[in-house]
């Protein structure tokens, strides 16, 4: 989850308690209900973010990440020496 889904969250509490709020004087009483639900959102974007760390996908696409660092410095290398390549034979202008 991106912090843009849980300040939607948040909104979205706020939006709930303010609507359930009967009078101007309970503005406590949602201020307490607006910490609770960011509470409650910020512990559940926390466990998806644990589950997604631990998951054994993003397992395999750390070690596929760390054993081709190489490959990829070796592939941008090239890149970047037809990239230049390229560069010296554009006409000036």
């Amino acid at each position: 989850m991106k912090v843009s889904v849980l300040l939607l969250l948040i909104c979205a509490a706020v939006l709930v308690v303010g609507a359930r709020a009967e009078a101007p004087n309970e503005t406590d009483t949602v201020v307490r209900k607006v910490q609770e639900y960011v509470k409650q959102a910020t512990e559940v974007v926390k466990t998806v973010f644990t589950t997604v760390q631990e998951s054994e996908a993003a397992q395999q696409a750390r070690r596929w990440l760390s054993d081709n660092t190489d490959v990829v410095k070796q592939q941008l290398a090239w890149l970047k020496e037809q990239l230049a390549d390229l560069w010296k034979l554009t006409p000036a202008v």
